[in-house]
């Protein structure tokens, strides 16, 4: 498909997922892989600039569908009703299928098939699904089993209201008892793979305070203010604590090494129906605690 450049100094993955309807994450993997012809001459970069006028032959991808089943995957349910379901979700298990994810073993497989209703809003992929927890870490997510539910709770999510506190296992001794992180996070311009702080990212903001100090580490609270990818990992990183196991952002492995240290412990909400605020708390989990038992030794 041909088509013209109508606005100056634009993006190439900007225009192609403008005009051709598809994600900007999308067009810029179309890009980096198999090029774009821009006046006749492939290019390669998604940032490269189109002037007006240029022409663009681009062919769409074709959609690809996932199958989302559901799967005999027992949950620890903590409570459930008509509205919303709170799960403590084990390390280890990926919350819903992507592109990049197509296995039938995440949370939304098991979610179809333990809970007899779940929210349409975010369509096939993420059925229910409000907020994330990374795969490996463990902890309270909530759930919403219809439309009303899912509004009212992720409303609450984006103004403040619901309340999410973790329990982190970081490196090193933290010079001081308490304070906050406020550093903008992005996709990290060196590995894509990564989140970074990064200037001009979306403002996240984490508050922290210590609760035990073991010499070489600290058992660490942790509250969400906002809740970007990574958040957390990349905050305590920053202040050179990475979370105990987490190898991705530097975190130590002697102690553990099946992924980070960092639990989901309080989640505070109101009933998207009824307005209670509703206080639900998870302890940590086993393996969790071996490792404090074993470093307060």
């Amino acid at each position: 498909m041909n088509c013209t450049v109508d606005t100056d100094k634009i993006r190439l993955d900007v225009f192609i997922a403008d005009k051709f309807g598809i994600s900007r994450s999308n067009a810029k993997s179309c890009i980096e892989s198999a090029g774009v012809a821009v006046n006749g001459t492939l290019r390669f970069k998604s940032g490269f600039e189109l002037r007006l006028g240029d022409e663009v032959e681009f062919t769409p991808p074709e959609p690809q569908t996932l199958e989302i089943k559901a799967e005999n995957i027992p949950l620890d349910i903590v409570y459930q009703d008509e509205y919303l379901a709170v799960i403590n979700k084990p390390q280890g298990m990926v919350v819903h299928q992507a592109s990049s994810y197509r296995k039938n073993d995440t949370l939304v497989n098991a979610l179809l098939y333990n809970l007899d209703s779940l929210s349409s809003i975010n369509g096939v992929i993420r059925p229910g699904i409000v907020h994330r927890l990374d795969k490996d870490t463990s902890g309270l997510i909530v759930v919403a089993k219809n439309d009303e539910a899912h509004n009212s709770l992720a409303s609450q999510i984006e103004k403040k209201t619901a309340r999410r506190i973790y329990l982190g296992l970081c490196d090193g001794n933290f010079k001081e008892d308490s304070g906050t992180v406020d550093a903008p996070i992005a996709r990290s311009k060196k590995d894509r793979k990564k989140m970074a702080i990064v200037e001009g990212g979306r403002r996240a903001v984490t508050h922290y305070k210590v609760l035990k100090r073991y010499g070489k580490y600290t058992l660490t609270r942790f509250e969400l203010e906002t809740g970007r990818t990574h958040q957390i990992r990349v905050h305590s990183a920053s202040l050179h604590h990475p979370i105990v196991g987490d190898e991705v952002y530097g975190g130590s492995t002697a102690l553990y090494s099946k992924g980070q240290l960092l639990h989901a412990a309080e989640l505070i909400l109101e009933h998207p129906h009824t307005g209670e605020e509703m206080h639900f708390e998870c302890a940590l989990p086993n393996y969790f605690q071996e490792v404090l038992s074993k470093i307060d030794k």
